[in-house]
């Protein structure tokens, strides 16, 4: 077995095992299940691809132009994670303030003539696919891991980028795989059950965030004590 082989399959590794708990696909889907209230099955696979579209968008260009990005605008991964992990406390601050489903879903039919399907669809991008499902974590992962990858040997460099896609392509097909079938997963754990694990996966999420903006503060610092 070649030794180029062996570092791709390394790689594919190290990218899918660094953005599985960022991205967390099955406790997103719980996360994101009340915004598919009275969705049909056709529809509901239509949003989850758009849904995994998306999230590969933004990770794909993320490997591929972060780097330019990042210097564009002046930009650093502390920064990043500082600002979206406000943005994701925000979001599961939101969730754990909130009143219970059946409440949003009685908003939403008392108004006759808004229907659910442009509801969803508008929220399919933010808040659906970012910052919940692929957020400043990932997109923080993602530089970290490129920035790593980057190489002057442009085959290195190809070899590092296609492992890192991937990994990507198979953190999406989890997505999609939980996203499209969370309706099942409540029916079996109970409706009183999945708000209290909403709850719950909210509060994580807030932690996450917290977390995430804790260490972008802690960066900071120690960047520029480092440089006095």
């Amino acid at each position: 077995m070649p030794p180029q082989f062996n570092t791709f399959i390394h790689l594919v590794f190290i990218g899918f095992v660094a953005l599985f708990p960022v991205v967390n696909p099955i406790g997103s889907a719980f996360i994101v299940s009340p915004y598919f209230l009275d969705i049909s099955r056709k529809e509901r696979i239509k949003f989850v691809k758009k849904i995994t579209i998306y999230s590969f968008i933004i990770c794909a260009v993320t490997v591929l132009i972060g780097h330019w990005i990042l210097e564009l605008f002046g930009l650093s991964i502390p920064v990043i994670q500082i600002a979206g992990g406000i943005m994701i406390c925000k979001i599961g601050w939101e969730f754990l303030s909130s009143d219970t489903k059946e409440v949003n879903k009685k908003n939403i039919t008392d108004k006759v003539d808004i229907e659910p399907f442009p509801l969803v669809e508008n929220k399919l991008f933010y808040p659906i696919t970012f910052p919940i499902t692929t957020g400043a974590g990932t997109i923080a992962v993602l530089f970290t891991l490129s920035a790593q990858g980057a190489n002057e040997n442009f085959s290195v460099y190809l070899l590092n980028v296609g492992a890192l896609l991937v990994s990507i392509i198979g953190i999406c097909i989890l997505i999609f795989i939980f996203y499209l079938n969370t309706n099942r997963l409540i029916s079996y754990i109970g409706l009183n059950n999945e708000q209290i694990i909403n709850r719950f996966m909210a509060f994580l999420i807030f932690c996450v965030g917290l977390q995430i903006a804790t260490s972008g503060i802690s960066n900071v610092i120690k960047s520029n004590f480092l440089l006095h």
